[in-house]
């Protein structure tokens, strides 16, 4: 795994019902290879719940990233990601951090949110296959891959490829 000292990683996660694993497995791999992470969310408040339980801290309010100030943006899934599919702000996050060629990453439903933003158009990627025919409307090439790595965009299926994704995460970005 290549050493991100120095490069910074948001990741966002919903307010309530992230799913855990997809939060805590990249983030601790991402902070092992010398990452620093930041999280955010749309919520006033400073903490964010799971699915299981896990609590997260938010220390960045979602409309204080600034793309200029990051290598990457990773999108956790679980049921409260859905919350950001039609989010105009996140949408335009999104399409920030593509159009400034960063790294955005996002794993199990929360692909959606990068088809909604209209950046994966001809891009292999994958997600949780409930969500793959969203994916498709959007011109996405849908593969059955636990993660999946097209140019600077990493996506990943389910709760299980967690650590794969993270694992990619830290060499794509190592690239940039």
């Amino acid at each position: 795994m290549g050493s991100l000292s120095g490069k910074k990683v948001v990741m966002v996660i919903a307010p309530a019902n992230f799913q855990d694993e997809e939060y805590f497995q990249p983030k601790v791999i991402l902070q092992a290879s010398g990452a620093l992470v930041d999280t955010t969310a749309k919520t006033k408040g400073e903490e964010a719940t799971g699915t299981k339980g896990g609590k997260a801290r938010i220390n960045l309010p979602l409309d204080k990233v600034d793309p200029h100030d990051y290598q990457g943006i990773v999108f956790v899934g679980g049921p409260g990601a859905k919350a950001y599919f039609k989010d105009r702000e996140v949408i335009k996050l999104v399409q920030a951090f593509y159009q400034a060629k960063k790294v955005v990453g996002a794993i199990c439903i929360a692909p959606t949110i990068l088809a909604q933003a209209e950046i994966l158009r001809g891009k292999k990627v994958t997600c949780l296959p409930a969500e793959a025919g969203k994916l498709i409307k959007h011109q996405a090439k849908v593969t059955d891959k636990a993660v999946e790595v097209d140019g600077r965009i990493v996506t990943a299926k389910d709760p299980q490829a967690a650590l794969e994704f993270g694992q990619e995460l830290v060499k794509v970005l190592a690239r940039v």
